[in-house]
């Protein structure tokens, strides 16, 4: 049975049956039985992500997780953040007034690393996450902060030095710029002056 490079046992040797990390070269391995709790390949069954052939827990070329999906945060407009924020402002700064409306979007996670801003073409800045609206918060920074993905999938976010600072949960402080801050099911990023986004594990069948 083959190893992958985090030392789980896999009986794959191209994608870890564990965590999916990629293998590398590996030696060829005898067949064996399936570790438990291990996905079982389901015939006819084919990725969310990229639409390729099931064959494991794993998506052979995009690396999808079929037992727990990909985490995706949703992003809407949130009027206690807004309220906390004009709290915080400083008195001479202009107000931002929160939109009459503003639907929720999703953004899957399918890269290691998303940005999240607003788009500026003439800088070649084209976000991942973008939040150029409409409507639009004019206080998210271009180049506002990195939703980083490690190998066993869960997400950190780092503040790229932004203008108005990256907020996580009800803390009042910013987080420290360049400093990824892990995050778990259901923790809300702060950004500009009402917008949240909410990390959610995309559900399965």
């Amino acid at each position: 049975m083959a190893r992958c490079p985090k030392g789980h046992e896999s009986v794959a040797t191209d994608y870890c049956d564990e965590c999916g990390t990629p293998m590398g070269a590996q030696p060829s391995a005898a067949p064996a039985s399936a570790p438990p709790g291990a996905a079982a390949p389901a015939s006819g069954e084919t990725c969310p992500s990229c639409g390729s052939a099931r064959d494991g827990r794993f998506c052979e070329v995009c690396g999808h997780d079929f037992v727990l999906g990909d985490p995706q945060p949703d992003t809407v407009a949130d009027p206690a953040y807004h309220t906390r924020m004009r709290e915080l402002a400083a008195p001479d700064a202009p107000p931002i007034p929160f939109p009459a409306y503003c639907p929720e979007r999703r953004f899957p996670v399918r890269t290691t690393q998303l940005l999240i801003g607003r788009r500026r073409p003439s800088r070649g800045i084209e976000p991942d996450i973008d939040l150029t609206g409409p409507p639009e918060d004019a206080a998210v920074s271009h180049s506002h902060a990195l939703l980083v993905a490690g190998p066993d999938g869960d997400l950190s976010v780092v503040d790229l030095a932004s203008a108005n600072g990256t907020y996580v949960n009800e803390s009042t402080e910013p987080i420290e710029p360049h400093v990824p801050v892990p995050l778990k099911e259901g923790d809300r990023i702060h950004v500009g002056a009402w917008t949240t986004l909410t990390v959610h594990r995309e559900e399965t069948a």
